[in-house]
């Protein structure tokens, strides 16, 4: 039975068995394995197990998994030794610490193995395949490993998954008996260190499973030369018998992964002559795969660096758009608090009543802000309880009931009083009706002004267009006004943040919070409204739930879903 040992972080010696018919949860839910470090998310990271073999996904956590240094995007195969990364924990999969070896790639000298360089090729330099027997077969060969090759890194832009998929690539294609993707180290005493390893079949035993690559081509493929090469039988230590065993005569390729003038590693395969020597057109081919390689590695970068730039860019607009909504409310706070300062001088408690009220929705709206805020802020991370839902808008109702009263307007529930409880997110949920509720208070006019928030159940039916398909139950809140409605050209955008149609009283992130939860529980959110001075003009807002969502989600799963339509179907049929 495999199993995960804490090698660092705040349950450093901890070890979990891992059982082998059921996947795992890494993270500080109750149903995960039991880890004490905040850092990590509730949901972080699912361990899958495949017969003997098991995989690692991230569960779009706060901080990112790694393993072995490198993010994670997709599910990867884990190897015994790999470290896995979550928060400020590291955890060892598959062996225990003191069983850890070091790399069985080796780095040899010439003093060591004597290396007959046959062929050396500029990776910029001719193909060799006209001097293939048949060069238009060749030709098409050769095509046909590149297409697959861009196929490959255009759909990958983590570089651990990248090399990967081109090592297996390299495998099917020039048939090798073992190799590594050596890739620039981080300290001088490693400058190149191997990232990915790989073998046609698995070595018996330690020695079997030693490669050692001379650093005379793995230095000649770092300054741009493809290298084709045997080590040589001079070698003195040959004479013995464990040598010849240890030293076989293999042929070996060692291509430079390149972009313009910057290296990003080599990649060197060999195999026994025995079994294969590779040729020149070989050697071109694999200085190809190390040029596209080179490329998609470079594209993966500019990636990386566009995707931060236009994050630093957002913080600035976000930073930008709060501080004035704060700045808003403090200027609100501090009107509020000379009032209430007044009428404590003059000894008159109506003006200080006045002052409280302009104190107290001033702390209402930054209570909404911090909330909104922290909504907007992170991924959501769903904790699923079987919550009934009229309950969470009578909840909601009370407590704006004094603003209603103050404007003079009237709050009505009408909830279905046979809905079942449904298993959905409690506190997001009553987060999605306080804004919709907010928002309709703000919208109607004082003592005219009608607020409805209604709750229905609908349950399983047929579909009536598409036949042999179910709905789902679903839960409609609906929020409705009777206030001025909304203008059709403002319909599009009023999701998006910082988009508000209420000058200095809003922040525009309520709506796009809202709609964002309702992503979360595999829902949708739609709008209807009608402008005055048609009449019954007023808007009504609709989340729309499905009621079997514990059914739908995996529940060490969550997807953060952007959407900018008015009308998302979300994954409701």
């Amino acid at each position: 039975m495999p199993k995960l040992t804490v090698i660092a972080g705040p349950d450093e010696g901890k070890e979990y068995q891992l059982p082998t018919d059921q996947p795992q949860l890494i993270g500080r839910s109750s149903e995960a394995l039991p880890i004490t470090d905040n850092t990590v998310s509730r949901r972080h990271a699912e361990l899958t197990p495949d017969g003997s073999i098991w995989y690692i996904r991230d569960l779009k956590s706060n901080n990112g998994t790694q393993v072995n240094g490198v993010h994670i995007k997709n599910r990867i195969r884990l190897e015994p030794g790999d470290e896995i990364s979550v928060g400020i924990t590291t955890l060892l999969f598959g062996i225990s610490p003191n069983e850890r070896v070091f790399s069985p790639v080796l780095l040899t000298d010439d003093d060591q193995q004597e290396i007959d360089v046959e062929l050396t090729l500029p990776s910029s330099g001719d193909s060799y395949i006209g001097d293939a027997l048949d060069p238009a077969a060749a030709a098409e060969d050769h095509l046909r490993v590149i297409y697959a090759l861009t196929s490959i890194t255009a759909k990958i832009v983590n570089k651990r998954e990248l090399l990967d998929a081109v090592m297996i690539l390299i495998f099917n294609e020039f048939k090798p008996e073992r190799g590594v993707i050596m890739i620039p180290g981080a300290t001088p005493e490693a400058p190149m260190v191997p990232g990915i390893i790989r073998y046609a079949t698995p070595p018996k035993d330690e020695d079997a499973a030693k490669i050692h690559v001379s650093t005379t081509i793995l230095k000649a493929a770092m300054d741009g030369d493809g290298v084709l090469s045997t080590n040589a039988m001079q070698d003195p230590r040959f004479a013995a018998g464990d040598s010849v065993q240890q030293y076989q005569i293999r042929s070996a390729i060692c291509s430079p992964i390149t972009f313009g003038d910057h290296p990003f590693g080599a990649i060197y395969i060999d195999s026994s002559t025995i079994h294969h020597a590779f040729d020149r057109q070989q050697l071109a081919l694999l200085n190809a795969i190390g040029q596209h390689t080179g490329l998609a590695l470079a594209n993966a970068d500019e990636h990386l660096k566009r995707v931060n730039s236009e994050r630093m860019a957002a913080i600035g607009e976000t930073v930008a758009n709060l501080s004035h909504s704060i700045k808003n409310i403090l200027q609100g706070l501090k009107g509020g608090a000379d009032v209430v300062e007044i009428g404590l001088r003059k000894g008159d408690l109506a003006i200080a009543r006045n002052g409280w009220g302009i104190l107290r929705r001033n702390l209402d709206r930054i209570a909404s802000l911090t909330m909104n805020m922290l909504t907007f802020g992170r991924k959501l991370q769903l904790d699923l309880e079987l919550t009934h839902i009229n309950k969470i808008a009578h909840d909601c109702a009370q407590l704006m009931e004094q603003i209603c009263n103050e404007k003079d307007i009237a709050l009505i529930v009408d909830a279905d009083p046979e809905m079942p409880p449904i298993s959905v997110d409690p506190s997001l949920i009553h987060q999605v009706i306080m804004n919709l509720i907010a928002n309709a208070i703000e919208a109607v006019e004082p003592e005219i002004g009608v607020v409805t928030v209604k709750v229905a159940f609908n349950e399983s039916r047929p579909h009536k267009k598409k036949a042999g398909t179910i709905l789902r139950p679903t839960v409609v809140i609906s929020v409705i006004d009777n206030g001025p409605g909304i203008p059709q050209n403002r319909l599009a955008w009023i999701f998006e943040p910082f988009n508000t149609t209420k000058g200095i009283k809003g922040t525009g992130l309520g709506l796009a919070v809202t709609k964002r939860i309702a992503y979360e529980h595999k829902g949708r959110i739609r709008v209807e409204s009608t402008p005055a001075p048609a009449p019954n003009h007023g808007s009504t807002f609709k989340v729309i739930i499905p009621a079997d969502l514990d059914a739908q989600l995996d529940p060490s799963a969550t997807s953060n879903r952007q959407s900018n339509n008015s009308d998302s179907m979300g994954l409701l049929p």
